[in-house]
C-alpha cells in the first residue's frame, strides 16, 4: 500500500512538474539554468556547512558564487556587442572591397563588400537586441538567484521523492545517473570556465604583441569560443589571420595563425583539461559536440548544457544496459549444430 502510495505520489509530481514547465516556458531556460548550477554548488554549501557555517548562511554564500560566477560569464560578452560593436565593425571595415586572386595563370576578383556588409547588419542588429533584452535579463537574473538559493536550501526535496517512488532493488540506477550528472556538469561549468579564463589571459598577452586595436576584446571573444567544443576559439584565430591577409599584413596574418592556433587555442586545452580531466564526464569530444550543437539548434541557449548532459545520461544508460546482457544469450551465439 505504501509503495503503491508512492508510484502515486511520483505521477502527481511528474505531471505537476510538466503543468509547471508549461506555465514557466518564458523561464523555463533560466529554471534548467538555475537548477544545473545549484547541481553544481551544492558540494560547496556542504563544505560550509562541515566548516561550521549555519545551513542558511551558507546558501547565501553559495548563491553569491552563482551569481558572480554567471555576471562574470555572460557580462563581458553582452558588453562586447554593445559597447564596443564599434570597434568590431572597424575591424570589418578595413577589408577592401574586391580582392584579386591569381592561381597559376588564372586570375579572378572576389567581391568582398556584400559579405562584410551583412556582418556589420547582423552586430548591429544583435546590439539593438541586447539593449531591448537588458529589462528581461535583469528579471530573469532575480529569478535565477531565488532558485538557486531555493534549491540549495532544501536541496534533499527531490532526492527523497526519487527514492521514495523507486524500489530498493533498483536504487542504483538514479545512484548511476546522479553520478554521471555531477560529472558532466562539471565539466561543462568548471572546466569550460577555467579554460576559457585562461584562454583570455592567454589571448591578451598574443593579441596585445601582435599588435591589435583591441586586444582585450577580442580576448573576450576568445573566452567565450572555447564554450564551443573542438573548434572554440580557432575560429577566432582563423578569421584574425584571413582579415590580415585581405588588409596586406601576411607578416601578422601568418604569426597570428602560428601563436594563436599554438598558445591560444591549443596550450588552455592542453594544460586546463589535462589537470581537471578527473572532473569530466566520461564522454568524448565528438559526442559532445554533437550534444553542444544539437541542444543548441533544438532549444537554444539553455541548450549548451541540456544537449551534452542529455547525451551523457544515454551513455550511462546504455552503459548500465550493457552490464546486464549476457552475451552467450545472443541469437546463434554459441549454439552448435545439434547432433
Amino acid at each position: 500500500m505504501v509503495l503503491n502510495r508512492q508510484r502515486l505520489l511520483g505521477v502527481l509530481f511528474v505531471a505537476m512538474a510538466t503543468l509547471t514547465a508549461v506555465a514557466l516556458a518564458e523561464v523555463l531556460r533560466t529554471v534548467v539554468f538555475a537548477v544545473t548550477v545549484a547541481y553544481v554548488l551544492y558540494p560547496l554549501r556542504q563544505r560550509l556547512v562541515g566548516r561550521g557555517l549555519s545551513r542558511r548562511i551558507a546558501c547565501v554564500v553559495s548563491t553569491g558564487v552563482a551569481f558572480v560566477g554567471a555576471t562574470l560569464l555572460v557580462a563581458p560578452l553582452l558588453y562586447t556587442l554593445y559597447r564596443r560593436r564599434s570597434e568590431l565593425i572597424a575591424l570589418l571595415e578595413g577589408v577592401p572591397d574586391l580582392v584579386p586572386i591569381t592561381v597559376g595563370g588564372f586570375q579572378t576578383v572576389v567581391e568582398i563588400a556584400p559579405y562584410v556588409a551583412a556582418a556589420e547588419t547582423w552586430i548591429r542588429g544583435v546590439a539593438i537586441a541586447v539593449a531591448g533584452a537588458a529589462p528581461v535579463l535583469v528579471l530573469e537574473v532575480v529569478v535565477f538567484t531565488f532558485l538557486v538559493y531555493g534549491i540549495l536550501y532544501r536541496p534533499r526535496a527531490v532526492e527523497a521523492a526519487v527514492f521514495g517512488v523507486v524500489p530498493p532493488e533498483y536504487h542504483d540506477i538514479p545512484t548511476r545517473l546522479h553520478e554521471r550528472t555531477r560529472q558532466t556538469l562539471y565539466s561543462i561549468y568548471v572546466l569550460q570556465a577555467a579554460t576559457a579564463a585562461a584562454t583570455f589571459v592567454l589571448a591578451v598577452a598574443v593579441f596585445r604583441t601582435l599588435g591589435y586595436g583591441s586586444p582585450v576584446l577580442l580576448a573576450v571573444i576568445a573566452g567565450v569560443l572555447q564554450f564551443i567544443p573542438v573548434v572554440g576559439p580557432s575560429i577566432l584565430i582563423v578569421a584574425l589571420g584571413a582579415l590580415d591577409f585581405l588588409v596586406g599584413a601576411t607578416g601578422r596574418a601568418a604569426a597570428v595563425l602560428v601563436l594563436g592556433l599554438v598558445v591560444v587555442a591549443f596550450v588552455p586545452d592542453a594544460v586546463i583539461r589535462t589537470r581537471l580531466a578527473g572532473w569530466t564526464g566520461k564522454i568524448s569530444p565528438g559526442l559532445y559536440f554533437v550534444g553542444f550543437v544539437g541542444g543548441i539548434l533544438t532549444l537554444g541557449a539553455v541548450g549548451v548544457i541540456v544537449g551534452p548532459l542529455a547525451v551523457s545520461l544515454l551513455l550511462e544508460a546504455i552503459d548500465m544496459l550493457s552490464e546486464h546482457v549476457d552475451p552467450t544469450d545472443s541469437v546463434g551465439g554459441d549454439a552448435g549444430p545439434t547432433q
